[in-house]
This record gives C-alpha cells, sequence and structure tokens, in this order.
C-alpha cells in the first residue's frame, strides 16, 4: 500500500492537553481518560475545540512513551491542574494521511521517515497523530489518521 506523504507549511495552532507518560498497551486507556477530562474541561470553560484531538509523541520508547493529549483550541486558555495550555509550532510539516486500524500505522511512519530522508528534511523529533474520527463509531479500516513531523 502507497502512501501519500507531502510537505505543508501551517500557523501555529493553540492547544489544550495533558503530558503523560504510559507503556504503548495502556495507551487507549491514557488516551481515552485524557479526551474526557480535557473534554469536561472545555465544557465548563463553554469552549468547543478547534479541531481534531491529537497526540504529540515525544519519543519512540513502547514502554514509557512520554506523550500529550489534547485538542487545538481557537485562543490560548489557562491551563488546570495537568491540563495545560500548548501549541503544534507553525512551519513547514511533513504529513502522510492514513486510513486503517491504528495498529498498523507503523507502515505510514516508516514512508513518511522515508519521504523526509529522500527529501533532505530534518525533524524536530515530535511526531503528531490527528485523528479525525471516532474510533467509538467507526470501523478500525475507515479509521483516518494524519500524521505529521515537524521540520527544524
Amino acid at each position: 500500500m502507497s502512501h501519500k506523504c507531502e510537505l505543508k507549511e501551517q500557523a501555529s495552532q493553540a492547544t489544550i492537553g495533558i503530558r503523560t507518560r504510559t507503556p504503548v498497551q495502556d495507551l487507549s486507556k491514557v488516551l481515552g481518560e485524557a479526551y474526557g477530562k480535557i473534554m469536561h474541561y472545555l465544557g465548563e470553560k463553554g469552549v468547543y475545540p478547534a479541531g481534531p484531538p491529537f497526540v504529540a509523541y515525544y519519543n519512540d520508547d513502547m514502554q514509557d512513551l512520554d506523550i500529550e493529549a489534547g485538542f487545538p483550541v481557537a485562543e490560548e486558555l489557562p491551563g488546570e491542574g495537568d491540563i495545560q495550555a500548548g501549541e503544534i509550532p507553525g512551519g513547514k510539516m511533513a504529513t502522510c494521511f492514513y486510513t486503517g486500524p491504528y495498529e498498523k500505522i507503523e507502515a505510514p511512519y516508516t514512508a513518511l521517515t522515508q519521504w523526509v530522508q529522500e527529501h533532505d528534511y530534518e525533524t524536530t523529533g515530535v511526531a503528531y497523530e490527528m485523528y479525525l474520527n471516532d474510533p467509538q463509531d467507526t470501523p478500525p479500516e475507515e479509521l483516518q489518521t494524519l500524521i505529521v513531523f515537524p521540520l527544524k
């Protein structure tokens, strides 16, 4: 299966999220709890997300993933407890759109990494996944994920 990788330029995006660590086997549980907590916080503030949920991966240690789960927001919000304001940086981004189950997301990551190398770019070391539909009401083979590598 081929994966369409491309270069995009984007403005920085304010976010609200929770940064935590987890082994990969607990990832879906940790994400569900984080998104629920953030949505409750946003509801209390009367604010809606400005886009789909995301996860930022700050490392690739599957036994101790350093992640940030969050949502883009239209304007910076104050943090509260472990919910903190942040941003997805602006600039050049290498992207790959993937349709399929999360368990098979390694192939588009490999394709995007190879594309970055072939085009002589350098990543910042952070990878984002934007989840474009809901796994609770979407069959796994139809899940849509945008993988984004910010570039230096």
